[in-house]
């Protein structure tokens, strides 16, 4: 049974664990802007310097694989109809290099600009890690939920968690901290240009 966070906790991820699956989901609310919502998933795997340190430490719709595979997307749901899981990240652990000492999971509104979108119109947002046992297994063993209660009015992109080393283990960090700008502000921020 997984364990549910709140904004703020973080907990060891089980020693155990070798791949875990990293899904979020999301629904929006219902109103006449004219456009669908674009949610996308990403990755950022960081240095002991809270930066990327190489392009393909980017994780996104256009670079699906990160270093040696250790990250990869599952591939882009333009809509976020259904229930469930509307994009997937899987990491494999073993395949993390040393010196990669975090991973952000964040998510960010496609054109929100143009679209008139944020992340106040998204509603049961969670991110969920569950273990795995290859890369074929999209349901896995629940360890961690992690619902976004936290009302974002203005925000277009989001650090939803960080998955990060620590004396040996990886543990798991329930951030949910809002940008505005979209994932332009994200890369930069992780130190890659835009």
């Amino acid at each position: 049974m997984a364990v549910n966070l709140q904004k703020g906790q973080r907990v060891s991820l089980d020693n155990s664990m070798k791949m875990a699956l990293v899904g979020l989901g999301w629904d929006t609310n219902k109103y006449d802007g004219g456009f669908d919502f674009d949610l996308d998933a990403s990755a950022f795997l960081l240095g002991a310097n809270g930066k990327c340190l190489r392009d393909d430490d980017f994780v996104f719709y256009n670079n699906l694989n990160g270093r040696n595979g250790a990250v990869v997307h599952q591939g882009d749901n333009l809509t976020g109809e259904g229930d469930g899981d509307d994009e997937v990240i899987i990491i494999d652990f073993t395949k993390v290099p040393d010196e990669i000492q975090k991973i952000a999971v964040c998510v960010t509104i496609h054109d929100a600009v143009a679209r008139r979108q944020n992340f106040g119109q998204v509603s049961n947002a969670y991110i969920r890690v569950a273990k795995i046992a290859n890369e074929f297994d999209m349901q896995g063993e629940d360890q961690i939920r992690f619902d976004l209660e936290e009302e974002f009015s203005i925000e277009t992109a989001l650090v939803v968690c960080e998955i990060y080393r620590h004396n040996g283990e990886w543990k798991f960090n329930a951030v949910a901290s809002g940008y505005q700008g979209g994932l332009e502000a994200l890369v930069r921020n992780y130190g890659l240009d835009a």
